[in-house]
């Protein structure tokens, strides 16, 4: 694979021997500082494709370069968490700025304002999507890339849904009506939710537009299109057009107002299946949402099928995990915590000689104890009857005291299966619930 000149703005293709090398050496941390130093008397372009082939051999979902006084800080987000690399010589620092502007395509002598921009790196036959922000900071411009693996699209099946849900979700995104609603607060798997949706019910026989802010992912027999605000092309203006284009399936990146709410409402009532996204704190906190964007009551039940609230729980690391005897105080949390569900899940027994998992840390997880994410869910379906409790306009705390008595499992229990099954630790649970 020939590496590509240093003059071609828009994208880096990383040449097969370095991806090969840095396959081979950075398994940690410690292995991608090692490499980094390594290039580091070499020109910008080879250091580049050590930053972003080791931050994508980690499967990191973000690099940050972070100007302080007399350096710059190289960090990378990792199942969440951020975790420092290395420092870098502040000269370093201003070629690799300008290297990143180049290719983001963004403004090279513009720095006392924030500036957006997007470019591609050819990674083993893969094209992997880098969005750029460059923010004014106190010692100069901090950087943020958000990689955009498609290697991170998963299929349902591999989502960490409990059988129940994985049912539940198989029937309602083959419905040819009504909207389907993932909430969560940002970085918490809801994109990727609703392109893993769009893959399983993708055929010949329907046609898929989404209107995305930005595009994230590139999905081949699907319309694609991105919101311009500088040019007038907001979610509600977008999805106007849309609707003229005679579509069966509709993914609206985000419902942020009430022109969008109101069109992804009708256009849920009148034969298209929506799936769009929405910031809220969980499940039952989506109706007192739209209500607040001005959406009407009446629509809101009648349109919603399905509504998913999720976060992100990081993995114990399968090397290192330890199992440790439930302590009393433990024991209590889950009895408690998972008290009735055994009417409705097949649960394992919960005892004193129970043991679950605990995060230790080694090399292979740069000493987290964690590697790699799960999602956690919490789920309920609007049917006649929660159609008729809507239109009684409910508190957040009675709606969901109604959706678990017709069967929702919470996140917070959702996660505590996880932790009898040994994917997590109860401390994550907690950390990333609340509870």
């Amino acid at each position: 694979m020939p590496e590509v000149s240093k003059k071609i703005t828009g994208q880096i293709e990383i040449p097969e021997n370095v991806f090969e090398e840095i396959k081979n050496s950075v398994k940690n941390i410690s292995d991608l500082k090692e490499k980094i130093e390594s290039y580091l008397a070499k020109d910008v372009t080879k250091i580049l494709e050590i930053i972003f082939g080791g931050a994508i051999s980690l499967e990191a979902s973000d690099v940050h370069i972070e100007p302080i006084s007399d350096a710059a800080k190289i960090r990378i987000r990792i199942d969440g968490a951020l975790q420092d690399v290395l420092l870098l010589d502040k000269n370093i620092y201003e070629n690799i700025l300008s290297r990143i502007k180049l290719l983001s395509e963004i403004k090279l002598n513009v720095s006392d304002r924030p500036q957006d921009g997007r470019f591609s790196i050819f990674w083993d036959e893969i094209q992997i999507e880098i969005r750029t922000s460059v923010l004014p900071a106190e010692y100069g411009e901090s950087i943020v890339l958000r990689i955009l693996n498609p290697k991170s699209l998963l299929d349902m099946e591999t989502l960490g849904l409990r059988k129940d849900l994985l049912a539940t979700f198989k029937g309602e995104i083959e419905k040819p009506n009504g909207m389907i609603i993932v909430t969560g607060p940002t970085g918490s798997g809801k994109t990727t939710t609703l392109y893993t949706f769009l893959k399983k019910i993708q055929k010949p026989e329907i046609k898929i537009i989404t209107i995305e802010d930005p595009i994230e992912y590139h999905l081949e027999g699907i319309s694609q299109t991105q919101v311009a605000q500088e040019k007038g092309y907001d979610f509600a203006n977008g999805l106007k057009s849309i609707m003229r284009q005679d579509p069966d399936v509709i993914l609206v990146g985000e419902i942020r107002d009430l022109e969008t709410v109101d069109i992804a409402l009708q256009a849920a009532l009148t034969g298209h299946l929506v799936l769009t996204t929405l910031h809220t704190n969980d499940a039952a906190g989506t109706i007192a949402r739209l209500l607040s964007l001005g959406a009407k009551l009446s629509n809101i039940g009648p349109a919603i099928n399905m509504v998913i609230a999720e976060r992100l729980s990081r993995r114990v690391c399968e090397k290192c995990v330890e199992f440790w005897p439930i302590s009393g105080e433990e024991l209590k949390k889950f009895q408690i915590g998972l008290f009735g569900l055994s009417e409705i899940l097949e649960l394992p027994e919960i005892g004193s000689q129970t043991k679950i998992p605990h995060a230790k840390g080694c090399r292979d997880c740069n000493f987290t104890g964690y590697r790699g994410r799960v999602g956690i869910f919490e789920a309920f379906l609007i049917d006649d009857e929660m159609e008729k409790f809507i239109l009684t306009s409910p508190s957040i705390a009675a709606l969901k005291e109604r959706a678990i008595e017709r069967g929702m499992v919470t996140m917070y229990q959702d996660g505590l299966v996880k932790v009898l099954e040994g994917v997590t630790t109860l401390d994550e649970i907690e950390r990333i619930t609340g509870e």
